[in-house]
């Protein structure tokens, strides 16, 4: 039996998954409250004026709900196009900061300025990792399963990527886009046993390379044992813990925490959440977790529900490049991983972070118009069951 040549009739998207662009527009609005709260202080003495990172959110957060509502709606045909120019980009950008040519902050040179604004290109590289992975993934789905085709070329690929991570340093970016390579190839059928082999193969070489490093040691010792070296290498997890111990069950409140008098550095940054612990207390922080599960639950459903290949790795994708951001910081904050700089996404201060996380909570959004169906019409006379607006409709059944 041939397939019709006759071309399928586009059919118009749905719309959002409401209850997720909610959740996402309420975290970057507590983000900008919260970078706030926790950084008056030090912005007074450092800037002399304590609404210095107050006023720089708030443009970023503006920009961010720009960049969430493009992203929402723009074409996923499009957003395929432009896969290798951003994956370009993004290598060439890293490759600039491991040549030296960024700017250099706690014994890194992970940025690059931008006039006014600092950006850090492992944020785009990780983005850009995600949009190759589905492309290639959704081309290659009827051998996805092979070693040389499915498995060899995706990891090849990250590992050069890690390779400039590890330039900078930045060992936490190259452990994220292990991870995110690892669930993508899961998500899309790559045999078990390469993903495992993978696996195995790289702890030998993260051990080497978490051994090599005497910093990275000390924050090792400093998680086993962090009250032994509060003094040292422990001093921030310590006072991190402290924070949420002060807390309680309903926090000290908003804006009347101790511990971002200059006790606990990156109050604002990479420990904001230990600040929503100790003002918000146990409750804050559990609603701020079930926030991201709930956008973790949601852009998951929209993967499943979507017709296309592609589109469903990317939704995928970037669901899991959001939840990780944000388990690794909360993991981080309350001591149950080693001490990571690593920004909790929509909350934390931080330009780049905000408008990539706002980009890939945008297509998750654009993804799951295609999974939601349309009002059904009163019928007048008995009508054919209208199909649910998928993407493969919308793009005339092409992959």
């Amino acid at each position: 039996m041939t397939r019709s040549s006759k071309p399928v009739p586009p059919i118009e998207p749905g719309p959002v998954d409401v209850s997720l662009a909610a959740t996402l527009i309420g975290l970057i609005a507590f983000g900008v409250v919260m970078v706030y709260s926790a950084s008056a202080v030090y912005a007074g003495n450092m800037f002399g004026n304590g609404y210095h990172f107050l006023v720089r959110q708030t443009v970023f957060a503006l920009l961010a709900l720009v960049v969430l509502a493009v992203f929402t709606r723009i074409k996923i045909d499009w957003l395929r196009a432009s896969t290798y120019p951003v994956l370009l980009i993004g290598v060439l950008l890293m490759l600039a900061v491991a040549l030296g040519f960024g700017r250099s902050a706690g014994g890194a040179t992970r940025w690059l300025a931008v006039g006014p604004v600092n950006v850090q290109p492992a944020e785009l590289a990780k983005l850009a990792m995600i949009m190759w992975l589905a492309h290639s993934l959704a081309k290659k789905a009827h051998r996805v399963r092979t070693f040389s085709i499915g498995f060899l070329p995706h990891v090849i690929v990250a590992v050069l990527l890690m390779l400039l991570c590890l330039a900078q340093p930045d060992f936490g970016s190259a452990v994220m886009i292990a991870l995110l390579t690892f669930v993508v190839l899961f998500a899309a059928g790559a045999r078990a046993g390469y993903l495992l082999g993978g696996v195995l193969l790289a702890l030998p070489i993260g051990y080497a390379a978490i051994a090599s490093s005497p910093y990275r040691m000390r924050r090792i010792m400093a998680f086993l044992e962090p009250f032994e070296h509060r003094q040292g290498a422990g001093y921030q997890i310590t006072e991190s813990l402290m924070s949420f111990g002060s807390g309680g069950w309903t926090g000290v409140g908003l804006g009347d925490g101790r511990q971002k008098l200059l006790f606990l550095p990156e109050a604002h940054t990479d420990f904001i959440s230990a600040i929503v612990g100790e003002e918000l207390g146990f409750i804050g922080v559990v609603l701020l977790c079930g926030a991201f599960a709930w956008v973790v639950l949601r852009g998951l459903r929209a993967a499943w529900r979507v017709q296309d290949e592609y589109a469903g790795y990317l939704a995928a994708g970037m669901t899991l490049f959001i939840g990780l951001q944000a388990f690794t910081n909360l993991a981080v904050a309350t001591g149950l991983v080693p001490t990571k700089g690593l920004a909790l996404p929509f909350v934390s201060y931080g330009g780049s972070s905000l408008l990539v996380n706002a980009a890939a909570a945008g297509i998750i959004l654009n993804v799951s118009r295609f999974g939601v169906s349309t009002p059904k019409e009163a019928p007048a006379t008995k009508k054919r069951k209208k199909p649910r607006p998928t993407l493969r409709a919308a793009t005339g059944g092409a992959r």
